[in-house]
């Protein structure tokens, strides 16, 4: 069962984390790029700011975003915004999530995200973690995919191996984690193909952080999945 109260604790925590580092930062270093191509790590903080607030439409059961143009456009314009800025915006539309989050609300209620996706209220706050999460090690700032919380990583797993089951340009694909768990996804079929390697490298390929070199294959080669 999903904990939406617990997974909006764990958003304020992994917020704080990322402020405390992106604090060490200056202003040159914010114009520099992140991990993410063509995008500077002014525009992976404007993104995230961005991202709490379209939340914050999402359980008041608003559109995500105006347009994609919308959205688009508010992260060019605000990545140039010096660093104090960036990180007062950061911390402000966060508290407007946590603030929502706090509200009595039906959390079993269906809601609407981006593209016509759908999901239970519940999940909202684990999508946030999920953004906050990715995106600091986005930055490029010393925290990496094997400093993220456990709990986290074996979630983040299992809910990007849902979004690609039954995929049409996925193989059929067993997960398999280095403690031997096993997670199936991908598209139908009957041989499935078995990935394995540490969960760090699962998540990163499976997040399209990491080209996956670190796995290993079992019945084929690894294949090269959509963008999320």
């Amino acid at each position: 069962m999903i904990d939406h109260a617990r997974d909006l604790a764990s958003v304020r925590a992994a917020t704080e984390r990322l402020l405390t580092a992106a604090a060490t930062l200056d202003n040159a270093s914010v114009t520099q790029s992140s991990r993410l191509p063509g995008w500077s790590r002014g525009h992976v903080l404007a993104h995230l700011s961005r991202n709490a607030d379209a939340l914050v439409n999402v359980l008041r059961g608003q559109p995500m975003y105006p347009s994609a143009e919308a959205r688009d456009a508010d992260i060019e314009r605000a990545a140039p915004r010096p660093l104090d800025v960036q990180l007062a915006d950061l911390r402000d539309s966060a508290e407007r999530f946590q603030d929502v989050g706090a509200a009595p609300a039906d959390w079993s209620r269906t809601v609407e995200l981006r593209n016509g996706v759908t999901d239970s209220a519940s999940r909202v706050p684990f999508r946030r973690w999920a953004e906050v999460e990715l995106h600091h090690v986005d930055l490029g700032i010393g925290y990496e995919l094997q400093d993220l919380p456990e709990e986290f990583v074996q979630r983040e797993i299992t809910f990007l191996a849902d979004r690609f089951r039954g995929h049409p340009d996925v193989p059929y694909l067993l997960i398999e984690e280095d403690d031997g768990r096993r997670i199936p996804t991908g598209g139908p079929g009957d041989v499935a193909l078995v990935v394995t390697g540490r969960r760090a490298d699962l998540l990163g390929w499976l997040a399209g952080r990491r080209d996956g070199s670190a796995l290993t294959v079992h019945g084929g080669t690894l294949p090269a999945l959509p963008p999320l």
